[in-house]
């Protein structure tokens, strides 16, 4: 699995956080401000380990809460993924004394982020980067069908299984999300992903306009969610101008 996100930057973890439960050849790849990835083998496949740890800021018996229900919504999302069709690292084992989640290590994968950015520095041809926006369109409108919000939204929490060029799109991440009917909470899981994708890649609206269009055709509910992004993002220009 690559470029996996971990719900933010630099932690604050203490000592408790710093033993993962054993398991073979471990390593640890990445840390967030919520989490730890390792990597290493369980049941002898190759596996992601995600171990979320606590917060010393929390009451203990808060954080317990806080945690075990993350680790659970985590766990029941990409398996709702999965039943709907959308590719999602397999689950393989939920520990919820230790907050850890063995995932399906993705082997070889590209990130979507590191895919866009070797086709616009390469100079190729440009058609894959829209029949990829494309598939992103559709797989969201899916997603958001099954009303699961997804929470952080961006390139590098999207993966291509090898080879890239093939745009098998598995999604990764899975920490802060929720499930919801409302509109505006698609809305805004598709402007997260509007300001990443910009920021990230420049220049590159037309893609994001595309990837809007698939969404909408392929979605039942894509008229509200559509409206309520147009309001969101009215309503971030008139922060941006507030400042």
């Amino acid at each position: 699995m690559a470029g996996p996100g971990t719900e933010g930057g630099a932690s604050e973890a203490g000592p408790e956080a710093a033993a993962p439960p054993p398991m073979q050849g471990l390593q640890l790849v990445q840390q967030g401000a919520e989490a730890r990835l390792y990597r290493g083998r369980f049941l002898g496949r190759p596996t992601v380990l995600k171990l979320r740890f606590p917060k010393r800021y929390r009451h203990p018996l808060l954080e317990e809460r806080l945690g075990r229900r993350r680790t659970a919504q985590e766990a029941r999302s990409l398996l709702r993924c999965r039943r709907a069709g959308i590719s999602a690292p397999v689950v393989y084992f939920v520990d919820y004394v230790s907050n850890c989640i063995y995932l399906e290590d993705i082997v070889g994968s590209t990130t979507v982020r590191d895919f866009i950015i070797s086709v616009q520095q390469s100079g190729r041809d440009a058609s894959s980067l829209i029949l990829l926006v494309e598939k992103i369109g559709e797989i969201l409108a899916r997603m958001h069908d099954e009303d699961l919000i997804h929470g952080d939204l961006t390139t590098s929490n999207m993966l291509l299984r090898p080879p890239p060029e093939k745009l098998e799109l598995v999604l990764i991440d899975f920490g802060l999300s929720f499930i919801s009917a409302l509109p505006e909470d698609k809305g805004v899981d598709l402007y997260v992903l509007e300001k990443a994708f910009l920021s990230t890649h420049p220049n590159t609206e037309a893609l994001f306009e595309v990837l809007l269009k698939k969404y909408s055709a392929a979605s039942k509910k894509s008229a509200p969610v559509i409206k309520k992004l147009d309001e969101v993002r009215l309503r971030g220009r008139k922060r941006s101008m507030v400042g």
